[in-house]
């Protein structure tokens, strides 16, 4: 809002000392961060507070993982948090008539409205049981597997349609000589990059509905989903778009599941999720700029400087509740927040055309998604050729197998002990399975992990 009031006082004719730092994307992304810390800081207590009041508690399953008592009726849906403290940066900062804003901002609503279902159901049964209920959890353990994937799923459509109709989603493809002239002769243009200028030396080719994504290892950097098509033609054309639609709900409802997966330990997700933020909006930053996009030879998409501002906002709201969130954790994100954080990211890496690097960039929540999916794979397996399930990892997903450590003698193979004994430090070494690490250590790790995937993402776009 103060973006667009500054360009209607501006077109008004009025003059403010600073209204021309509008136009730069680094002071708005820079402000963005800073109104999201602080709104969620500030805001942050007094949502606790009142999920308190409500008795919006966590009850965390009963793994017997050490700390697990600290955790019972710490305030659950703190992604509300999360969500609002994202709105502020981007409402004031942002362009809001921007397509790929508006498609982001009804990523944050649809999935926090979905997220935000989960959660209350699974607040009412615990509400019911409290009163003398009976807990069904086929029935009453949030929202059923299929409606929430059926949810994801829409989002994944709307945003795939829009990219393939919406007349401002295109894509510049340079060709010829890189050499670019300012109007106001800055090389490093910091601006919105449609007041940007270029010298007859340098081409452009028509504005283009493209099916091209960034894929790294190879010269161009570039893939295209139409040589998946078997058709060609008029068949080819809608079989390409058809192919690269429903890759777009395959990654959106990839990461959103993801997230949600590693959404386990006080920090962890929140933390992993910033720190893929980040890369996101430099990667929106450079894709967004004609000279860093030509110097590093990918796609020049005009307008995704605006998805750098907001990621620099969805950075900040997550900085601001991990302030809350760590360890020991005063309040938790809950479906509410893990389901929102998973859509941004792939709804952003699919608008910049980037989402072929998610594997690598997103490896913590591909892996932890892995884990879990081959647990339930293997034990199903095990338990119908040998009459008795058997598991791969102590826990899944896999923070908490390096949390957990088993009895040396227990009624079942995979019993759990209710906490770390004392006289022992960090780590439990047993022989049957388990690390028995604190989970601020394994936190830290995973950040660490993170953080090498980030930069290696990052490296890869000058890999060919």
């Amino acid at each position: 809002m103060i973006y667009h009031l500054f360009q209607y006082l501006e077109r008004a004719g009025v003059d403010i000392p600073g209204m021309g730092l509008m136009h730069y994307l680094s002071f708005r992304a820079m402000m963005a961060t800073v109104a999201a810390v602080l709104f969620t800081m500030l805001v942050g207590k007094r949502i606790i507070r009142i999920l308190q009041r409500h008795q919006i508690g966590d009850v965390p399953r009963d793994l017997g993982l050490a700390g697990a008592e600290l955790k019972k009726g710490v305030p659950t849906m703190g992604g509300i948090i999360i969500i609002l403290g994202l709105l502020t940066g981007v409402l004031l900062f942002c362009d809001l008539t921007s397509v790929y804003v508006i498609l982001l901002l009804v990523s944050t609503l649809w999935c926090g409205a979905l997220g935000f279902a989960d959660d209350y159901l699974k607040l009412k049964d615990k509400q019911s049981v409290k009163k003398g209920g009976v807990r069904d959890a086929k029935k009453h353990d949030g929202l059923p597997e299929k409606v929430k994937l059926l949810g994801q799923v829409a989002l994944g459509f709307i945003v795939g349609l829009t990219v393939w109709m919406s007349p401002d989603i295109v894509v510049r493809e340079k060709v010829a000589d890189p050499a670019i002239e300012v109007v106001t002769g800055r090389t490093d243009l910091d601006v919105n990059t449609e007041t940007q200028v270029t010298t007859g030396r340098y081409q452009e080719e028509d504005v283009v509905k493209s099916t091209k994504t960034t894929i790294p290892f190879v010269k161009r950097h570039e893939f295209d989903y139409r040589w998946l098509s078997p058709f060609k033609g008029a068949w080819g054309w809608y079989a390409k778009w058809a192919i690269y639609v429903l890759m777009i709900v395959l990654v959106i409802t990839a990461c959103s599941n993801g997230t949600n997966l590693t959404d386990g330990l006080d920090g962890l997700a929140a933390g992993t999720s910033a720190i893929v933020g980040v890369v996101i909006g430099i990667l929106a930053w450079l894709s967004g700029n004609l000279i860093d996009s030509n110097y590093l030879n990918i796609m020049y998409i005009p307008g995704t400087g605006e998805v750098a501002i907001f990621m620099s906002a969805f950075v900040g709201a997550l900085i601001g509740f991990l302030w809350y969130n760590s360890y020991p954790a005063q309040v938790f994100m809950g479906d509410t927040g893990s389901l929102t954080i998973g859509g941004i990211i792939g709804v952003s890496a699919v608008l910049i055309r980037k989402e072929l690097l998610l594997p690598l960039l997103c490896g913590i929540f591909f892996v932890e998604s892995l884990s879990v999916i081959l647990q339930r794979t293997w034990f199903k397996y095990t338990r119908i050729k040998r009459g008795q399930g058997r598991r791969i990892w102590t826990i899944a997903p896999l923070h908490h197998h390096y949390q957990a450590w088993k009895k040396v003698k227990g009624p079942e193979p995979w019993s759990y002990v209710e906490s770390i004994p004392e006289g022992l430090n960090n780590r439990i070494d047993k022989p049957n399975g388990g690390h028995g690490y604190h989970e601020v250590k394994v936190t830290l790790r995973f950040w660490i992990v993170q953080i090498l995937l980030a930069v290696s993402t990052l490296a890869l776009l000058k890999i060919r």
